[in-house]
């Protein structure tokens, strides 16, 4: 054997034991779950279900902590600068991990290269709905309103450049409407807008917005998605409702620190894809309009990279600048 060979052997063999054992014992300690926005909203609920069916598979404490700031990116942040063990995970969504590294001229972070895809865990509609005070039941008579009355409808988002906002962008551009943005901090006080009657109505994240619609506090109008919500069959999308070809989904998953050891991220992957699968959370989630996916880490890697591209063009066209 060459000496080449050799030392490549025994490189191996010395690799091996640390690469397998880097994930005995895991987790050592309670883990912290990082999630982009205030507490209430969609993103938050979705992340608080996982980690209630996930701590006893972990047999550890999950901690989820919510750190709202710029859409997501304080969070982002930390989860890239972390020590990347597998303690510290994060729930990334399309507005942290697409939308703004298009939004923002610079960010503190790679969104490719600073993280490591664990699991997309669910991918939603968002929900065109709107107080129940304005007189309309449908996309074509919100159109014929806003077109009677321009620039007289607000509509709330959870901030520049989040899903909601660039969903009405786009919106106003396909109906040639003139819709007013109001911007808020998040999206559980978007929320609260349109139930207070600061605004019209909003682009939601299902699960966030069905509650109140079932509820008759808001009117749900349309699904962003090509295809209906088995949550609210009787609620069309905005394509089948004269809005041609619009189509947008808004998502979720984990990922963790670059450089996480592979047998972590698979331990991670195991775990997280096997709760998805448990039918008690499988019916919370999809009664709540985000049936969990769950899928391999490269596939996440490149739905999160397709999405980089689509979120990009989006931006683009709204005009939408964070700087």
């Amino acid at each position: 054997m060459s000496p080449y060979r050799t030392a490549t052997s025994l490189l191996a063999c010395t690799i091996l034991p640390f690469t397998l054992a880097s994930a005995a014992g895991f987790p050592e300690k309670p883990v912290r779950m990082l999630v982009g926005f205030p507490a209430g909203g969609s993103t938050d609920v979705l992340s608080r279900q996982v980690a209630l069916a996930l701590a006893p598979v972990l047999k550890q404490q999950i901690i989820v902590d919510n750190r709202p700031g710029a859409t997501g990116i304080m969070a982002a942040d930390l989860i890239a600068k972390a020590n990347p063990d597998g303690h510290t995970i994060m729930m990334a969504t399309v507005a942290t991990h697409a939308i703004n590294p298009a939004l923002f001229s610079k960010i503190p972070f790679d969104p490719v290269k600073d993280f490591a895809a664990v699991s997309l865990v669910a991918q939603y509609p968002l929900l065109l709905a709107v107080n129940p005070a304005l007189p309309v039941k449908s996309v074509n008579e919100l159109i014929e309103l806003a077109k009677t009355k321009p620039g007289s409808l607000r509509y709330s988002s959870s901030g520049n450049g989040s899903p909601g906002h660039l969903s009405a962008e786009m919106f106003r551009s396909a109906s040639k409407t003139d819709l007013q943005h109001v911007p808020y901090k998040g999206g559980s006080p978007a929320l609260t807008a349109v139930l207070a009657g600061e605004c019209q109505l909003n682009f939601g994240t299902l699960p966030g917005m069905m509650p109140h619609a079932k509820a008759n506090r808001l009117r749900a109008i349309a699904v962003t998605t090509k295809s209906r919500s088995p949550a609210l069959p009787d609620v069309p999308t905005v394509a089948e409702s004269g809005v041609t070809g619009f189509d947008v989904s808004s998502w979720a998953g984990i990922v963790v620190p670059a450089g996480t050891p592979k047998p972590v991220i698979a331990a991670l992957h195991k775990d997280i894809t096997g709760v998805l699968k448990e039918p008690a959370l499988n019916a919370r989630l999809s009664a709540e309009g985000a049936p969990p996916i769950g899928s391999t880490p490269d596939e996440f890697s490149r739905f999160m990279q397709v999405e980089l591209v689509k979120w990009a063009a989006a931006v683009k066209q709204s005009g939408a600048r964070m700087d």
